[in-house]
């Protein structure tokens, strides 16, 4: 798993559920710029992953089960299986 696998994950878990990453967020209960883009990388370039605690919130929130996240991972982000 990478960076960009986890981010990318995040970003078409939101998208299908027909919410931005803000939304998103704000669903969860955390602050609408939690998944923003910009909070990706630090100020000195370093990557900044998402907390399982985070994730914990964005599963519960959706009603959702960690494979409909993960499986944008699995997949390089299509989600489709291929």
């Amino acid at each position: 798993m990478t960076h960009n696998q986890i981010w990318n994950a995040i970003d078409m878990f939101a998208h299908e559920r027909g919410l931005s990453c803000s939304g998103l967020a704000r669903k969860c209960g955390l602050d609408p710029t939690t998944f923003n883009k910009s909070k990706r990388l630090s100020v000195f370039g370093q990557e900044r992953w998402s907390t399982m605690s985070s994730i914990a919130k964005v599963l519960n929130a959706t009603n959702a089960r960690p494979n409909d996240l993960f499986k944008f991972v699995q997949n390089d982000g299509r989600g489709d299986g291929k």
